[in-house]
């Protein structure tokens, strides 16, 4: 079924909520294409060193790269829940306008730490730098006071939606986000202190980096994913809020134990080896499941009136459900078979370190998470639009296959660059720096960062016709009723 509020989604009810929704995606969409942007240069450099030489070192445009991905996902994240709210509660989110205002803190915060990034990069070993340009722990170097600034934030979001929870009507999937986002916002702290024992302030980085994305952003995944599949199929919510409890008992479970197998080489106890190889192939089970479940009731039961006099689909966003097909697949691939890959000890103690790491990371990132945020962008639209049956455009079909393509030939270019340095630099030559040098200068790894750039660069023409898309959705003639 429709969203009941798809035919008017800026007056009434919840119109307030889904405008900070649409401010959310297009601040979303603009770090997304930044993200990328870095993440060729990068590519660049890597096979071409003088590549911007003195004027934006490989380290900063990397971490442009993974902060901007971080970033982005995170206002997709919150635009999806101010888009689904008023649906699944029945009202207008509870303190709106404070939520307009921490949306505008928010985005200048990240465009000064941005322009620090470029034009300061670094500076001196010292408290000052760690407040004011960035902290120098990889894949959370925002500085000090942009930390505090992004606990500020969440914490009114957190309070936005608690209030509307509970004053609201109150759903599973409502009610998983609200437990979901205590985690969320709970384990991001863990990042902001420091210890002086390098393995226990590793331990607690990776709580950051690794639980906080294999816990509470997989959980995320799931409430929207429950939502999406309700809206444009109209499927069972008892089908789909079923396996999303499931799904929070497998992740927060085998989340927390999954984590171990980021401590093998970090001085922690060694009964972590079999407990993290074991629950962290356990995390994208749930979500598949979920996926195959609601497919399977939705063929048996409604295949028969999947077509109606005209001959046109049932599903009411096509763009979106090809987006959250997609999720299925790239959750399983990327975070499942490729982190599988090199997640037993035996495997990782050759792996850790290598592209494997970067192929697992780039697959798994689009995979679990940027594909169905692309997918609640597409619901948007379809709501800011009043468009009633969304269907597929050349853009689309352009987007969606260059930008999957894209990703993955990256992951194969990469896993097969990550393949040479397991035989060459650690099998054959015992992870010696002359072993590291020998296995750059192979000639399959250079070739695979030279189809990784090449992947990336038809990555980017899929963003483009993405947002050819966005752009051009509500003027397309097929869509006019």
């Amino acid at each position: 079924m429709a969203s009941k509020l798809l035919d008017n989604p800026f007056t009434g009810v919840g119109s307030e909520s889904r405008q900070l929704a649409t401010w959310y995606f297009t601040f979303a969409a603009i770090l997304f294409g930044a993200q990328l942007l870095f993440g060729l240069v990068i590519a660049i450099q890597y096979v071409s060193p003088g590549f911007l030489f003195e004027i934006i070192d490989f380290s900063v445009a990397r971490m442009l790269h993974i902060n901007a991905l971080v970033v982005w996902m995170v206002f997709a994240m919150f635009g999806s829940v101010y888009w689904l709210l008023p649906d699944e509660t029945g009202i207008e989110t509870v303190g709106i306008k404070i939520g307009k205002l921490l949306y505008w803190v928010f985005v200048v915060a990240i465009v000064i730490v941005v322009l620090v990034y470029l034009f300061i990069q670094v500076g001196p070993a010292d408290e000052m730098s760690i407040w004011f340009i960035h902290e120098g722990r990889e894949y959370i170097e925002a500085p000090r006071w942009a930390d505090l600034g992004i606990v500020v934030v969440a914490l009114g979001f957190v309070a936005n939606l608690f209030m509307t929870g509970i004053k609201g009507k109150q759903t599973g999937i409502i009610t998983v986000l609200m437990a979901n986002m205590i985690a969320f916002a709970g384990l991001y702290l863990a990042g902001m202190f420091f210890t002086d024992n390098i393995s226990v302030d590793q331990y607690w980085w990776w709580w950051v980096i690794h639980l906080w994305v294999e816990a509470t952003w997989e959980v995320f995944v799931g409430a929207l994913a429950a939502y999406g599949l309700i809206q444009m199929i109209g499927a069972s919510r008892k089908v789909v809020e079923m396996w999303l409890w499931i799904e929070v008992a497998m992740l927060f479970g085998s989340g927390i134990l999954g984590l171990g197998h980021h401590y093998f080489w970090i001085g922690t106890p060694e009964y972590w080896w079999e407990i993290g190889a074991l629950f962290s192939a356990l995390e994208p089970l749930p979500l598949v499941a979920m996926f195959i479940h609601v497919m399977y009731d939705w063929g048996k039961q409604q295949g028969k009136k999947s077509l109606d006099g005209t001959g046109e689909s049932v599903v009411n966003n096509q763009p979106a459900f090809l987006w959250f097909w997609m999720n299925a697949f790239g959750n399983f691939l990327g975070a499942g078979v490729w982190g599988f890959f090199h997640t037993l000890p035996q495997v990782n103690l050759y792996t850790h370190g290598t592209q494997f790491t970067s192929a697992h990371g780039h697959l798994s990132f689009f995979g679990a998470y940027a594909t169905i945020l692309i997918g609640m962008m597409y619901l948007a639209i379809q709501g800011k639009n009043k468009i009633k049956v969304m269907k597929n455009t050349k853009s689309s079909l352009w987007a969606l296959g260059l930008t999957v393509g894209g990703v993955v030939g990256m992951t194969i270019a990469l896993t097969i660059s990550g393949y040479v340095q397991v035989l060459v630099s650690r099998a054959q030559m015992g992870a010696t720096w002359s072993g590291y040098f020998d296995g750059q200068a192979s000639v399959w790894f250079a070739q695979g960062m030279d189809w990784r750039l090449i992947m990336g660069v038809v990555t980017f023409a899929g963003f483009i016709f993405l947002i050819k898309d966005f752009l051009t959705t509500g003027q397309n003639p097929v869509h006019q009723k």
